[in-house]
């Protein structure tokens, strides 16, 4: 239910008509905010904190760009944008902004090291996101960190 213009009329002085905004709550379960739900926990989005150890091919830019898209896929996101960029010697940081938020990935290859932020809001799953970015990067160790964003919102 959209509240664009819902008015209220009043009389005023002299038979002059005012109008009041009116307030309208629309149950949690109706609304159309794209707001996600872990466990049982309602919140504006998950985030996941993902750090992949003893990893490969982060120096390559066209698999983290094949690699964003598949996770995009596998999250069944809608991907609006995406943009990758190779440093020079080495490194890339790419992002994939989705209509869900934003999938993002920066990188240290001397290290096999890669940080990768995986932030979506709605129906899409993040968790999806996760087994394609271990097996592209053949990761021998991978951390997953977990905030709830906006809970209570």
């Amino acid at each position: 239910m959209r509240q664009n213009a819902l008015l209220r009329s009043e009389k005023g002085p002299a038979g002059s008509v005012r109008r009041k905004p009116v307030s309208v709550v629309v149950p949690a379960q109706e609304r159309d905010d794209h707001f996600a739900e872990r466990n049982g926990v309602r919140c504006a989005g998950v985030h996941l904190i993902v750090d992949l150890h003893g990893a490969q091919g982060l120096d390559d830019i066209d698999l983290i760009e094949a690699t964003l898209r598949r996770a995009v896929g596998a999250a069944r996101a809608t991907l609006l944008h995406i943009h990758v960029h190779h440093f020079q010697p080495n490194g890339v940081s790419g992002v994939a902004v989705l209509a869900e938020s934003h999938i993002s990935i920066h990188t240290w290859p001397d290290a096999g090291y890669a940080a990768i932020d995986v932030f979506m809001c709605g129906k899409a799953n993040p968790d999806a996101c996760v087994p394609v970015l271990r097996d592209a990067f053949r990761a021998q160790r991978v951390e997953v960190n977990e905030i709830l964003r906006g809970q209570g919102a």
